[in-house]
């Protein structure tokens, strides 16, 4: 359940402060200030929609 917060927290935070749409493409990985790793970006995305998923049960 925390993780499932976390995750979610982080994206609305993004949003907020209109950074993001952080995609599986790549674009983002090599343009990301802080260096976050698409491996790292993907296990985000992976996090959000299974959160998302479970917080509609």
């Amino acid at each position: 359940v925390e993780a499932e917060e976390r995750v979610q927290n982080m994206v609305k935070q993004m949003d907020l402060e209109e950074f993001g749409n952080c995609s599986n493409v790549g674009a983002c990985s090599m343009e990301c200030p802080k260096d976050i790793s698409l491996d790292n970006i993907a296990r985000m995305n992976r996090e959000y929609m299974s959160a998302t998923v479970s917080s509609r049960k």
